[in-house]
């Protein structure tokens, strides 16, 4: 919604809500600012009051779908007044047990960075004015827990609303095995948290398939795109299953590899065995499943595969990919 209509709806509201008897048309259209600019001499007479009539109807019907109860009465002088009742408006008490209210809290309270900090900490505020009992503390609740989702990339707020409103969206990439970024047009379905990182799950236009995509790869502004979504979201969406498997943890054979000494400690820690070769080198079995090779090409030269071949044959096409770019 637009800053001056979300303004000029505002204000109609609060001037409904405000007063004690039904206000006219014309009561309405001289204390709103936007409608007083509707009605400039400048328009008309005739234009003028037309454009302040469609405006607010359009503005009451909003209004009206939006929730607000806005009744209309004759007043004193036999007009047509308007006015929104406090009791027809007022949402009923909220009531939160210990346990629904320490996990609102702990909710609230898991936002540490970006702009979401802020409306999470307001969020919790008004959770404390609505029913939040004083003597409950989210953290001693859940053992002096403090949760915290860091979001660092620039990237995360974007397409979290994309992902909220279903909008398309489009940005550059640059993959691990890339040199440069490339443009994707992606349908955004999921944002999830995976070991530190940000992952967004969702469906490759140019690709014609599902994709994850990790935000720090992501370069550059994200762009909206008006229409809407081609591909069937799917109800259950898989983003840390799907990265785990690209990322070669879901594996079902073995590779052997030689490392560097003193270098590729992630690979070691995933090692089923470990043999020291002399002269600075090291032989692993580590597990092996799809991707493994995308991350073995991020140790670049400490790492040289020696089995099975079509592994050591991915890793060598893809750095060659890397050393053309």
């Amino acid at each position: 919604m637009a800053i001056a209509k979300a303004e000029r709806l505002m204000n109609l509201a609060l001037c409904l809500l405000g007063t004690r008897r039904p206000l006219s048309k014309r009561e309405l259209r001289d204390s709103i600012e936007a409608y007083v600019e509707a009605v400039r001499p400048e328009k008309g007479a005739a234009g003028s009051e037309d454009s302040f009539n469609r405006m607010f109807e359009r503005d009451k019907d909003d209004l009206r779908e939006l929730g607000l109860v806005i009744e209309t009465v004759e007043n004193l002088d036999g007009e047509v007044g308007y006015l929104a009742r406090r009791d027809s408006n007022r949402l009923p008490p909220i009531t939160l047990d210990a346990e629904e209210a320490a996990a609102l809290g702990l909710a609230a309270k898991v936002w540490q960075q970006a702009r979401l900090a802020g409306a999470a900490s307001g969020a919790l505020q008004k959770l404390r004015a609505a029913g939040l009992p004083e003597d409950v503390d989210p953290y001693e609740a859940h053992g002096a827990l403090e949760p915290r989702i860091p979001v660092h990339e620039a990237a995360f707020e974007p397409l979290m609303l994309a992902c909220r409103d279903r909008r398309p969206v489009v940005f550059e990439y640059r993959k691990a095995t890339a040199a440069h970024p490339e443009p994707r047009h992606v349908e955004p379905w999921a944002l999830e948290c995976w070991r530190g990182h940000w992952y967004l799950a969702g469906w490759d236009r140019d690709r014609g398939a599902e994709r994850v995509f990790r935000l720090s790869r992501i370069t550059g502004r994200v762009r909206s795109r008006g229409s809407g979504f081609t591909a069937p979201v799917p109800d259950v969406v898989t983003v840390r299953e799907t990265v785990a498997s690209w990322a070669g943890e879901i594996a079902d054979r073995s590779a052997l590899i030689r490392l560097r000494s003193g270098a590729g400690y992630p690979l070691r820690a995933k090692a089923r065995s470990v043999r020291e070769l002399g002269d600075g080198w090291d032989e692993l079995e580590i597990p092996y499943g799809h991707g493994l090779d995308a991350w073995l090409v991020e140790f670049g030269p400490d790492v040289v595969v020696l089995e099975p071949a079509e592994l050591r044959a991915d890793v060598v096409d893809r750095l060659r990919a890397v050393a053309k770019g």
